[in-house]
């Protein structure tokens, strides 16, 4: 038995370590095809210029999509759209106050689902607190109150909670609207937005994102004793779920066309901005990348799919769509990129370890990209269900992201931010990895 084991270590070592060989040079013609020139920025700057943001539910949505599947057409793929209902919120109009101790018009976002104000809007002192743990000690000065939460940002996934659940904790202790400061480490009068939850068994008050520099004004002001009122209006509203659609084109596989490859981003976006780092970047690169392997002429043995996923920022109703629409398909991999497009590092993985020992030695022909650098991580929301229900290994492309957040869910959020030569980078990344996991004659086994 021992030397059964030895036996198999030995030949996986051997055919890893193959893998770089074999495809070294398809690798390179892959990097500098990919980074020829600036099309896929062009075609992104194109489709955020001309349709603008795309919330879920929106007509911009859903003619940016048709834009995308009859350009993909043009292009020769049998580019289709994939029924999906998904939420229909609208921001509609909203304003902040200052009335004391001065009168100050405030930045602000009302966070993605919130119930409106009545409309002659929500007038109250404000009480501002650092944390939750706080706001339980001091729930008895909450009641009546506007609750703002100004928390300093440290990492997304701490930060973000207050965005979140903020309005329910506020609820619960009897505040009538609350406030977060905007989830992000830099700031020029920029709220972020984003999603909300909340809990039925609790009022429902408004919930909305103010600036950093008025967050920390109004602190500054209450700790010197002066009261600080304010009136928040918003006219949001859920409107009954609308149709929208998940994007779909591909290289069929030439042996195994029933397994797939899949790659992309969430097409959608939130209300603010042109949606072209979050996520449209993602979803041009992974078109990037199949058009790369397109153009080279490379057929893989299994099929390479680009997916753009509608709804991940409020719903992530796209991803598990296309994960109940797709059970007779085996999924070998799934690659999503939904950092922001910028200068690519390597990738996440969630999946079994044979997998991963053979994605790691595909990453060292990313070396050139300075993208090989490969551990344990998140793959992504929309990719997520895919591992849920099928155990699907993941990648999730990885950026230096130093400035994502400055941007992320504002209305700085514009092709500007993104460097074309950057969004190709990530192109050739992604292309390299589905390309050589498509064409492996065999590959660790995923159920």
């Amino acid at each position: 038995m021992k030397t059964i084991i030895f036996f198999f270590i030995v030949c996986s070592v051997v055919l890893t370590a193959q893998v770089s060989t074999q495809y070294k040079a398809t690798a390179s013609k892959i990097i500098s095809t990919a980074t020829a020139d600036s099309t896929a920025w062009n075609k992104l700057a194109t489709m955020c210029d001309t349709y603008g943001h795309r919330l879920s539910g929106s007509d911009a949505l859903e003619k940016a999509i048709d834009w995308i599947i009859a350009e993909a057409k043009k292009e020769g793929y049998n580019a289709r759209g994939e029924k999906v209902m998904v939420p229909h919120w609208v921001r509609g109009s909203e304003s902040i106050t200052m009335n004391t101790p001065r009168v100050r018009q405030m930045p602000m976002l009302g966070l993605g689902g919130s119930v409106g104000t009545p409309a002659e809007g929500i007038t109250a002192d404000v009480m501002v607190v650092n944390s939750f743990d706080e706001l339980k000690k001091r729930a008895a000065e909450a009641k009546g109150k506007i609750v703002l939460f100004n928390v300093p940002f440290t990492k997304y996934g701490e930060t973000v909670a207050y965005r979140v659940n903020g309005c329910v904790e506020a609820a619960r202790a009897g505040a009538v609207a609350s406030l977060v400061r905007s989830v992000g480490p830099f700031s020029i009068q920029s709220p972020h937005t984003g999603m909300l939850r909340y809990n039925d068994s609790l009022t429902k008050i408004p919930h909305a994102a103010i600036t950093v520099e008025d967050a920390e004004m109004i602190q500054r002001m209450i700790k010197r004793g002066q009261n600080v009122s304010l009136t928040i209006k918003m006219s949001a509203q859920m409107l009954p779920d609308a149709e929208s659609r998940n994007v779909l084109f591909e290289i069929p596989g030439t042996e195994k066309p029933n397994e797939v490859v899949v790659m992309g981003g969430h097409i959608d976006s939130w209300d603010v901005g042109q949606g072209a780092m979050d996520d449209g970047g993602g979803c041009f690169a992974a078109w990037q990348a199949l058009n790369t392997i397109k153009k080279l002429g490379l057929k893989p043995k299994r099929t390479i799919r680009v997916v753009m996923w509608t709804n991940e920022e409020n719903g992530v109703r796209g991803g598990n769509a296309y994960a109940v629409a797709h059970p007779t398909e085996k999924h070998v991999l799934g690659i999503e990129s939904d950092e922001g497009t910028f200068k690519p590092t390597g990738f996440g993985y969630e999946g079994n370890p044979d997998m991963k020992k053979l994605v790691t030695e595909i990453a060292t022909l990313l070396e050139p990209l300075g993208a090989n650098d490969i551990h344990d991580g998140f793959g992504g929301a929309d990719v997520s269900p895919l591992k849920e229900k099928y155990k699907t290994p993941l990648l999730g492309l990885e950026v230096v992201a130093d400035r994502y957040f400055w941007f992320h869910h504002t209305h700085g959020d514009t092709p500007d931010k993104l460097n074309p030569h950057e969004v190709n980078q990530c192109a050739a990344a992604m292309a390299i990895m589905a390309y050589i996991i498509a064409d492996m004659p065999t590959l660790p086994d995923v159920k």
